[in-house]
């Protein structure tokens, strides 16, 4: 695949991804109406404070939007890599506010007060309207992130779903307020917490290596493929990294001294194209140095 075609891929996957964006956006303020009206026709202060939660989603979304917007963007003189690393901070965004709503939620499970909230058939009926909403988001955003190679999308799908677990402890501690329960919903809402602070994790670890530009691909297999190529005498040096979801390369090898440049030139194409193929790299820079005698 030429570059021209690569750049028109990415571009492709990114309006994509865009795409999904919007869509979620278009749920989240559906969410938000919803929680608005039941909140204050029932009075629940925990269904107003889940609202304030779905602005956020919606704020974050149109951030997302304009991250992912700007990723797209092709390398420059600032960005000789690229932009594709402002997706990862997106991502690594996500991760510290999936924390932030963990926290969150402990915190209202410490200091929720028992008080008398209104009962509803249609309000009830809503509030599961909007578990069904966010469930086939999370679902169809997951399912989009998979096909997209989206990490964003991904680590948005895992958002999506706390959504639905906050929601869920939300309702919960709603209709126990009426029966006077209040410390069930204590400790659902710690469960919560616990397994939404584990989907931070989760996320963390996946772009911490990428922001610290820990090693996309072993060195050694690499090197171990390279040498297969004719002419290639030896490996000095074979350094890769994360560019979002692709991965750079760079590599210094050495040829016989006694070879034309044309040969090395030939050389290094068939190394290109072989550490592509077998590594899925997306930019590879290759420089050739003539082999000395008594080097390894």
């Amino acid at each position: 695949m030429t570059s021209t075609q690569k750049n028109l891929a990415g571009k492709s996957r990114d309006e994509q991804v865009q795409r999904v964006i919007v869509i979620e956006g278009i749920a989240n303020a559906l969410v938000l109406v919803i929680k608005i009206a039941v909140g204050f026709t029932t009075g629940s202060l925990a269904i107003l404070a889940d609202a304030v939660h779905s602005f956020s989603d919606l704020a974050n979304n149109v951030v997302v939007w304009f991250v992912i917007k700007m990723s797209a963007e092709p390398p420059d003189r600032e960005h000789p890599y690229g932009h594709r690393k402002f997706e990862t901070v997106a991502v690594f965004a996500l991760a510290v506010l999936l924390f932030v709503i963990a926290i969150e939620l402990v915190l209202r499970a410490l200091q929720r007060e028992v008080v008398v909230v209104g009962q509803s058939e249609q309000a009830i009926i809503l509030m599961i309207l909007v578990l069904i909403i966010n469930i086939a988001i999370a679902v169809w955003e997951r399912r989009r992130a998979i096909e997209l190679n989206s990490d964003i999308l991904k680590a948005d799908a895992s958002h999506t779903f706390s959504d639905v677990l906050t929601t869920c402890v939300v309702i919960v501690g709603w209709q126990l307020s009426v029966f006077s329960y209040p410390w069930v919903d204590t400790l659902c809402a710690f469960g919560v917490a616990g397994l939404i602070a584990y989907l931070a994790v989760g996320l963390l670890k996946k772009v911490l290596p990428v922001l610290v530009d820990e090693y996309a691909i072993e060195p050694r297999a690499i090197s171990s493929n390279v040498m297969t190529v004719p002419g290639v005498r030896s490996v000095k040096q074979v350094r890769s990294r994360w560019l979002g979801s692709g991965v750079a390369v760079d590599m210094i090898l050495t040829v016989d001294p006694s070879i034309s440049a044309t040969e090395a030139h030939d050389i290094s194409d068939t190394v290109e194209g072989l550490i592509g193929d077998c590594f899925q790299v997306d930019d590879i820079s290759i420089h050739i140095e003539p082999h000395e005698n008594g080097h390894s």
